[in-house]
């Protein structure tokens, strides 16, 4: 889970006492009707939290519910800003646990907060307001994107408040063209000469003239804290038409002078306070205390408080505080300028404060900003491990991009993260020298007192850790045999209680034995690695490696224990808390490709249509192309080969080269689709491109690619009946079969038995086809499981299995198979003439069966958030079926839609 919230960022800021009225801006924000976000954009000193803090004050008598979020640097790691907003939240409407279980998903699933968070607003009924102060603070495109999904979703009686200095790069001018956006902007905040004159001689109490409160707001043009800097300055001046004349310049010279102006007329403790104090962000009494030497911080913060001198209140306890933004800017710089010897070392005393009250990321900032770079390191070597198990990289990241390179390259341990963050980034060749100079750290330790990182779990594991980095950096590379030489040496070198690492040796080893095609010993290691990997705790890697410890069993030829574990690890995920989204996506996937092959297609598309709403709401990784060629396949064996190749256009996308070999290249996938079609041009196009040929060496990793070559062969071969080809076909089978017995992967034994028989009926030897057909079966550990490998062989397979039925082996099974194939044609014809129905003439397009249903239930009362949970997907995806829907049907609203389909028959 993410680190804990600071109270204070939750609080709303206290309404002030001696505030100007200023009713225009509260019937700004006083909107209704389609509006979604209200925005307030300007410079700092132009009162935007002020405005919102008093709009608020005076609306909660009308119940209005404010969630309030303040927001600094540190909240752009999105699972800390989401927890934020879901904390807020909460005080306002009660939020159930499914947001909070969603936090620890990796990668972060944005989506799936947003739409959690708005079903709950849904169930709500009373107005709801969710600010979030210094948006321009956080830096992160997917928390901006998540923002942007959430306004779009807002239900009608909530609405999001956004006060920052910069436009964030939201979708503003769409939604100013719906009338979904209010702005209120620095013209709008500015004091009017009305407005000027209240605050200066109501409020400040200075009895100033009407021309002197004019030249005051023609200087300042109207900007709130110049304004109030300037009050505090006229005190005490006994010519203050004087003062008012002389007062000119820019803002930052404005700032300048006045802040000067402000300090020299401080008692000698106050002032001194205000520059010692300013480096901080946030102010509390211990605080202050720890960075100045005094002990009555608290007290000074009421004093400041109460004489109006820049300071805001953060809670009602009056504990928490912070200086006006501008106003601690200019308090810094002064310090710089008359006390810079001073800054590194309260800098310094703030990050022990932090330290001590167990706040990282604070002690961290501050140790950086005291160029203290062996305390930041030591404080970066220990909240790693935390920071990796809650992974907040972005966090860790901006840890290590701010150290310079001379620090990290005294940590052995941050040397060896700062290689992990560029190897994640892409950098491969970038990271290797980090790991080349940690091990000479390791091997000659700097002389003089013990280095900050010793004594450190993250240090004792750190040979094993980067023997584990290298077998990655090797496997990504597609160098199998140097990954195996690094994953032996770590597992000799990590402790036996260091899961992390013993996981991560084992499992490159495991991928190694998969890669050069070795079952047996794939099986063992990996196994070794999923236990190792429980032991760590981390939940989502063990679903995913269990996909690929099914994988290893269902070349094995058992789909039996394959389909074991997989159910096993989705009852674990189901159960878990919290729920692991990505993990459980992969699970489905491998299922269906089990139920796929064992000829149940519609078992198949069930866990394909439970994977795509957990992919829509929290995108699979590296895995996620599997669940597009997996969708295909299903497509092409409905018939659909549009949908087919489509679907395969998206998987080639996603693909990318990763740490687990790719055993089926998606390239391959689509040739033997296309030989299904007799498109063999296009295959044909596919192997010359691959450069695949009977002449290749027979390996692991090559064999998808060669058993496609064999199927394109045969199909060239009933064209030109070259007895030649057909021989060296044979040939390579034998070869394939071979390497295949000796490694234990039955399944490929049995394919090449199949293609075998194929091959040996184009050649006209039908007797030894039916033959081979039942050494396929006689070889298969499980002959049911093996459907669609012959059926997607299409008429000739049939024919051959005709024969086959009619022989004294193994007829039953080639009977089954019939029978099967007899089922799954009248399926189609059904699925055929549900189509023919759902079309019509006078339509563009025929509505899919899924499009169908959401028709008929957007014929119903239901909203369109109930329709979206009755189909178990996001209300994005409702939209995108929605969008399709009218286009089919020639309409733009949800009553036409229905009216039309009735008009058409279609439902």
């Amino acid at each position: 889970m993410p680190r804990p919230i600071i109270a204070t960022k939750l609080y709303v800021p206290k309404r002030r006492k001696d505030l100007v009225a200023r009713p225009r801006l509260r019937e700004t924000l006083g909107v209704g009707g389609d509006v979604r976000l209200v925005l307030v954009s300007a410079p700092a000193g132009f009162g935007k939290t002020t405005l919102l803090a008093d709009w608020f004050d005076e609306s909660s008598e009308d119940g209005l519910g404010v969630a309030w979020v303040s927001l600094d640097q540190s909240d752009s790691e999105p699972s800390l800003f989401w927890s934020c907003v879901v904390a807020a939240l909460d005080a306002v409407v009660p939020m159930g646990s499914t947001a909070r279980e969603l936090f620890d998903a990796s990668p972060f699933p944005t989506e799936l907060i947003v739409t959690t968070l708005v079903n709950e607003l849904v169930a709500s009924t009373d107005d709801v307001w969710v600010v979030l102060d210094d948006f321009h603070t956080v830096d992160s495109r997917d928390i901006v994107h998540g923002v942007a999904v959430l306004v779009d979703r807002l239900p009608a009686h909530v609405h999001l408040v956004i006060s920052t200095r910069v436009d964030p790069d939201l979708p503003l001018p769409r939604w100013r063209v719906r009338g979904q956006l209010v702005e209120i902007r620095a013209a709008d905040l500015r004091f009017t000469a009305g407005e000027a004159a209240a605050y200066l001689n109501d409020v400040a109490g200075l009895g100033l003239a009407q021309e002197q409160v004019a030249a005051l707001g023609e200087r300042t043009e109207g900007w709130i804290a110049a304004l109030q800097l300037a009050a505090l300055s006229i005190r005490g001046h006994e010519d203050v038409s004087g003062f008012i004349s002389r007062f000119a310049g820019d803002d930052r010279y404005i700032v300048d002078y006045l802040v000067e102006e402000v300090l020299q007329r401080q008692p000698e403790h106050v002032r001194n306070f205000l520059l010692q104090s300013s480096i901080l962000d946030r102010l509390s009494g211990q605080l202050c205390d720890a960075v100045t030497g005094g002990r009555d911080g608290r007290e000074m913060l009421v004093t400041l408080e109460r004489t109006n001198l820049f300071v805001v209140s953060l809670d009602d306890r009056r504990e928490w505080y912070r200086y006006h933004h501008l106003f601690a800017d200019a308090l810094r710089a002064r310090m710089l300028s008359e006390q810079p010897a001073r800054v590194a070392d309260n800098h310094l005393r703030a990050s022990e404060w932090y330290e001590r009250n167990d706040l990282t990321a604070e002690a961290v900032h501050h140790a950086i900003a005291a160029a203290d770079f062996d305390r930041a390191t030591r404080l970066i070597e220990l909240a790693l491990p935390t920071v990796r198990r809650d992974r907040e990289d972005t966090l860790a990241s901006s840890w290590l991009r701010a150290l310079p390179v001379e620090a990290v390259r005294r940590s052995p341990v941050v040397s060896v993260f700062y290689g992990w963050m560029l190897m994640s980034a892409g950098g491969l060749d970038a990271a290797e020298p980090w790991f080349e100079h940690a091990e000479r750290l390791l091997a000659a330790p700097p002389d003089g007192p013990p280095a900050p990182w010793a004594n450190t779990a993250e240090h004792r594991s750190l040979p094993a850790t980067i023997s584990v980095l290298r077998a990655a950096l090797a496997q990504a590379r597609g160098d199998v045999p140097t990954a195996t030489v690094h994953a032996r040496r770590a597992l000799a070198l990590a402790d036996p209680d260091d899961h992390q690492a013993r996981a991560g040796a084992a499992g490159f080893l495991g991928l190694a034995s998969w890669a050069d095609g070795d079952v047996n010993a794939a099986l063992e290691t990996f196994a070794q690695a999923i236990a190792s990997i429980r032991s760590a705790g981390h939940l989502s890697d063990e679903l995913t490696s269990t996909a690929v410890l099914a994988d290893m069993w269902l070349a094995g030829g058992r789909p039996t224990e394959a389909r074991r574990l997989l159910q096993g690890a989705l009852e674990r995920a189901r159960a878990s808390t919290p729920d692991t989204l990505r993990g459980r996506a992969d699970l489905h996937v491998a299922l269906s490709e089990i139920d796929m092959e064992a000829g149940d297609v519609d078992g198949a598309k069930q866990h394909l249509e439970h994977a795509t709403v957990i992919d829509q709401r929290s995108p699979m990784g590296e895995s996620r192309f599997r669940l597009f060629v997996a969708l295909a396949k299903v497509a092409a064996a409905e018939g659909d080969v549009q949908r087919a190749s489509d679907h395969l256009d998206h998987a080639e996308q996603l693909f990318r080269p990763g740490f687990v070999p790719q055993m089926r290249p998606v390239p391959a996938t689509r040739a033997r689709m296309a030989i299904a079609q007799a498109n063999l041009d296009e295959a044909a196009a596919w192997a010359t491109a691959s450069g695949v040929t009977t002449a290749d060496e027979v390996h692991h990793l090559r064999e998808f690619d060669l058993l496609t070559l064999v199927r394109l062969l045969i199909a060239q071969h009933r064209d030109q009946h070259d007895a030649a080809s057909a021989d060296d076909t044979l040939a390579l089978l034998g070869r394939l079969r071979d390497a295949a017995e000796t490694s234990g992967r039955r399944r490929s034994v049995v394919e090449t038995h199949v293609m075998s028989a194929l091959a040996l009926d184009v050649k006209g030897q039908h007797q030894e086809a039916v033959q081979s057909l039942e050494r396929a079966w006689a070889d298969a550990a499980e002959p049911d499981a093996h459907v669609r490998l012959l059926l997607d062989e299409g008429e000739p397979m049939l024919e051959l299995l005709r024969t086959a039925a009619r022989s004294s082996n193994g007829s039953a099974h080639a009977q089954r198979l019939l029978d099967l194939a007899a089922a799954s044609e009248r399926s189609d014809t059904v699925i055929t003439q549900r189509s023919e129905r759902s079309s019509h003439p006078g339509m563009v397009e025929a509505l899919s069966d899924r499009e169908l249903r959401v028709l008929r239930l957007l014929a119903s009362d239901l909203s369109g958030p109930q329709i979206a949970s009755e189909l178990f997907i996001s209300l994005n995806t409702l939209r995108t079926h929605t969008k399709r829907i009218y286009t089919k049907l020639d309409v733009s609203s949800r009553r036409a839609a229905v009216s039309r389909a009735r008009e058409l028959g279609v439902m």
